[in-house]
């Protein structure tokens, strides 16, 4: 535990040292005031054409965001020799792990968290309120497309070898995951027998944490009669009282699953040197 926090303490400071995460933070704080800008001309509030186009906004930036500081400090480690050093501590691979996954975490959720902060005092100061439960779900859209990307980021930079590499398989599963994701879908339920198009669904809806944090805030704000007939299982689980603990359930076997693997390919690297 305290190896974790240690790897967490710094992963912290190099993080807020580093200009990329004052460049996504400056991007994102002017996406927030844009978002109040759009709640000033129209209250933004349940599912509507407003709220769907923000929710697509958010979609787009905060993956790629959380791809990009993630992946990049695993592979920094590599190039800048840092983790031979480290290495040759007696500090556990996983300690190592969990602590890149906790500082990263923590930097990114400071970023959303100042964001939307921002957003919230300007709005207050200027006589604009967003729908309180709007604006909670917002935030936990962020939350969650950040805290389950990064395990994909710390997978990416886990295989790849430098910088340039893991910005090529970054964007890469980045626009396969939000952008191509909706052709995907078509293209293969589109070849397969009609039984199958629901539990498959299921389980490529569950691979793809943009898909899965998107479904559930939609249908939270109210929005789950335009997913169509396909989705109607997810409208009525999410809808009970225990569908929000059954999603973070998910989210956080998401998660475990992600860090093992990561722990895998580090340990299996450890021990051939």
């Amino acid at each position: 535990m305290t190896d974790m926090m240690q790897v967490a303490r710094r992963e912290i400071k190099m993080g807020f040292r580093n200009p990329w995460a004052y460049s996504f933070l400056a991007l994102f704080c002017t996406f927030s005031l844009s978002l109040l800008v759009i709640n000033s001309q129209n209250i933004v509030q349940g599912y509507s054409a407003i709220t769907g186009s923000m929710l697509s906004l958010v979609l787009y930036l905060l993956p790629l965001m959380t791809l990009f500081l993630g992946s990049f400090s695993l592979t920094s480690e590599k190039e800048e020799g840092s983790w031979q050093l480290l290495s040759t501590y007696p500090m556990g691979t996983m300690s190592f792990i969990l602590g890149k996954y906790v500082g990263l975490s923590a930097v990114l959720l400071l970023i959303v968290a100042f964001g939307y902060g921002l957003m919230g005092f300007i709005s207050g100061l200027i006589g604009v309120n967003f729908d309180a439960t709007t604006y909670f779900l917002f935030l936990v859209f962020s939350a969650g497309l950040v805290l389950l990307f990064l395990t994909i980021a710390l997978f990416i930079g886990s295989l790849s070898r430098n910088r340039w590499q893991a910005l090529t398989i970054s964007v890469s599963v980045w626009f396969f995951l939000v952008i191509g994701w909706p052709t995907f879908l078509i293209a293969v339920l589109g070849i397969l027998p009609y039984l199958w198009i629901k539990p498959l669904l299921v389980v490529l809806t569950i691979m793809n944490p943009a898909e899965l944090v998107r479904l559930f805030v939609v249908i939270k704000l109210g929005g789950g009669s335009v997913l169509g007939p396909e989705y109607y299982q997810w409208v009525e689980w999410i809808g009970r009282p225990e569908g929000s603990l059954l999603f973070i359930g998910i989210c956080l076997s998401w998660i475990i699953a992600s860090i093992f693997a990561v722990y895998w390919i580090w340990e299996r690297g450890r021990s051939r040197g």
